[in-house]
């Protein structure tokens, strides 16, 4: 086994074909956050071909959630349209592999997996627009952390397709009081990466208990004149095909994302799938 990459400083530091193929190697196993500035992330969603119709309809109808970057022919383990030297079986982190509904095992390397009827949906990141909010002087506490992104199950419904129907999944990140409004309006210029949030405030009006227990993830600490912010997430669909149920599928480990070879501001849209930007304020946030 390659010997890791010292930390997540380092990895950050290095540029995009060195970053891929240390991820290749099996050098880098963790979260994505902070890394490639600059580039397009995204989260995979690999299903067997005849569940792919049903699969990128649901994708359509809550683009919200599920921004469809690009698709890969059955098959095939690239998608041209984000990076002509991307191999979906090696370059993301970590994978997670389903069969019937169960998660039985995470990976970081799904070449012996590969069979000639999956196909790849990739489906843009909130990560993305993470530069540009640091840039602007909104602090990111899950990087300055070195943690994952906290994620939560919400009680936001989503339009069902077939056996594809569940809620939404969102990420929190704390957002001091008087920089939210600039966080909207950053984040909603990239729609391809979930655009503005979905709710801004009290997590009880969204489904969600415990900012302290996120779903998937790690927590981050709610200061003094922060209020919670929630972005769509595109782990949506791993909640989806959990109850799915179905015999085969694969997906990026939460947080661990596929990084593209196209800027985070360039737009690898297939047709028909740009998110609408509504972001609902939940309520005031009063600290426990």
């Amino acid at each position: 086994m390659p010997a890791p990459l010292a930390s997540h400083a380092e990895m950050s530091r290095l540029p995009l074909p060195d970053l891929r193929a240390a991820i290749r190697a099996g050098r880098w196993t963790r979260h994505t956050a902070g890394l490639a500035k600059g580039r397009l992330q995204c989260n995979l969603a690999i299903v067997a071909t005849d569940m792919a119709d049903d699969f990128l309809e649901f994708c359509r109808l809550n683009p919200k959630p599920c921004p469809v970057v690009g698709v890969g022919a059955p098959g095939v383990p690239h998608i041209p349209a984000l990076g002509k030297g991307i191999d979906i079986r090696s370059d993301v982190p970590a994978y997670r592999v389903w069969r019937d509904g169960a998660l039985v095992e995470e990976r970081t390397d799904i070449a012996d997996l590969w069979r000639d009827d999956l196909v790849t949906v990739a489906l843009g990141c909130s990560f993305t627009f993470e530069t540009a909010l640091i840039e602007a002087g909104i602090p990111v506490r899950h990087i300055e952390a070195d943690r994952t992104v906290p994620m939560f199950r919400s009680s936001i419904a989503l339009d069902g397709v077939g056996c594809f129907q569940g809620g939404m999944v969102v990420t929190m990140r704390p957002i001091a009081e008087d920089r939210v409004d600039d966080a909207i309006r950053i984040s909603g210029a990239y729609p391809q990466a979930h655009g503005a949030p979905v709710a801004v405030g009290d997590p009880g009006a969204i489904g969600i208990v415990d900012l302290s227990r996120p779903d998937y993830g790690d927590p981050i600490d709610i200061r003094p004149g922060d209020v919670p912010v929630f972005w769509a997430c595109g782990v949506t669909p791993q909640n989806v095909l959990l109850e799915a149920r179905l015999p085969f599928c694969i997906t990026h480990k939460p947080g661990c994302m596929l990084i593209a070879d196209i800027g985070e501001r360039e737009d690898a849209r297939i047709p028909g799938h740009r998110a609408p930007d509504t972001t609902h304020k939940t309520g005031s946030f009063h600290h426990a």
